[in-house]
């Protein structure tokens, strides 16, 4: 029997980059000594009052079909935080709550987009971008951030990459694996770029909440006809479980979005959107605590293996990874990731994943408990000795 090609654009050629990650997910489940730093799943418990209320309206029958977009109340919630970030003035009618920030990508590539159309995107990109913006038919361009320059885009690239076709413009800040933020000078050429060219931009906002002041420089308050901003609580409010995502955006895009979800998910389940509520209504502790631990994290790491021979931690400005660099080692970054997790039980994940400027790298999470990160890093720079000898 014969397949759609669609399996092929979905499944994408970053599949066997995940598979030790498999592999350590699978061995902790068996109680086996394994560290796994290769996923964003901060290692801190969602805050009970949100978990109150997912059970009490759970145990109180709120079992039934929902909206498509997502509860009222819910959305609102969310067009406040969105103007508190970005003071773009937005109400309910402009958002649409989706499961997860990856299916708010999936669908704004679905509605901005088709067989083709262009789309660009900054690189390094998380590895489910190419399958996102393949599904809708149009062709992925990647323009890249290089290594040398400290993975900040290339602008001039960037604008010799439009072309008649191009229709977007994604982009992630702060950026997984980077941990780049998007600067203001950066953001007016880029703007410029989208006003000039007619371009939606898909700005993938999921970290945010781990910036300083939990806000990101961004363009929806300049361009309110043309910019889509991503969000969601599963690294903000250590909900990734959840999948509480959502898309900001034009109310006419909001409008195709809630066509699309209706025959995808026909909704969401109401005692996940009270959960989410919850966590929206509430004080900014969730935030405050995972860029607190992200903070300290990322600087025992940097401290900690600074100067080890075959290596260099690249300071991220803010998230939960940082990109190393292992082409001292003499390996690619997929021969480091598997290496490692063969020989002293660490998974990270190879940073070819992400675009060409990151295959010498390894990306790691450092949003974990202090004593396991300090056993990451002997087992790492014990590793490296074994290199070395």
């Amino acid at each position: 029997m014969k397949f759609s090609p669609l399996v092929d654009r979905v499944k994408g050629e970053s599949v066997a980059a995940w598979t030790i990650h498999a592999e350590a997910r699978d061995a902790k489940l068996r109680g086996e000594d394994v560290i796994v730093l290769s996923i964003g799943d901060p290692e801190l418990p969602t805050l009970p009052p949100v978990l109150d209320r997912a059970v009490d309206t759970l145990r109180a029958g709120d079992i039934r079909y929902t909206p498509a977009a997502g509860r009222r109340g819910l959305r609102e919630a969310i067009a406040e935080v969105h103007r508190r970030r970005t003071a773009q003035a937005v109400d309910a009618d402009n958002v649409i709550f989706l499961s997860g920030a990856q299916n708010a990508l999936f669908a704004a590539s679905l509605c901005i987009a088709g067989a083709g159309d262009e789309v660009i995107a900054l690189e390094p990109l998380y590895p489910s971008y190419p399958a996102t913006i393949r599904a809708s038919g149009a062709q992925l361009v990647r323009v890249p951030a290089p290594a040398s320059g400290g993975f900040r885009p290339n602008l001039d690239l960037l604008e010799a990459s439009i072309t008649a076709r191009t229709r977007a413009l994604f982009f992630a800040t702060p950026n997984n694996p980077s941990g780049v933020i998007l600067n203001d000078s950066e953001l007016a050429q880029i703007g410029a770029l989208a006003r000039r060219h007619s371009l939606w931009i898909v700005a993938d906002e999921v970290y945010a909440g781990l910036a300083p002041e939990g806000r990101v420089p961004g363009l929806a308050a300049l361009l309110p006809d043309q910019v889509v901003t991503i969000g969601s609580l599963s690294k903000s409010h250590s909900m990734p479980g959840f999948r509480a995502g959502w898309m900001v955006g034009p109310k006419a895009l909001i409008e195709h979005a809630e066509a699309l979800s209706l025959c995808m998910l026909y909704g969401l389940p109401g005692f996940i959107q009270e959960a989410a509520l919850t966590a929206l209504r509430g004080t900014n502790a969730p935030e405050l605590r995972i860029r607190e631990l992200c903070t300290a994290r990322r600087d025992q790491l940097l401290q900690g293996l600074k100067g080890v021979k075959g290596i260099r931690c690249c300071a991220p400005e803010a998230g939960m990874f940082t990109l190393i660099d292992v082409r001292d080692t003499g390996l690619s970054g997929y021969d480091f990731m598997r290496g490692l997790f063969a020989s002293e039980r660490v998974s990270v994940l190879d940073g070819g994943v992400f675009g060409e400027e990151t295959r010498g790298f390894v990306r790691l999470c450092f949003a974990t408990d202090e004593a396991t990160l300090r056993e990451a890093m002997a087992r790492i720079r014990r590793f490296l000795g074994t290199l070395t000898r």
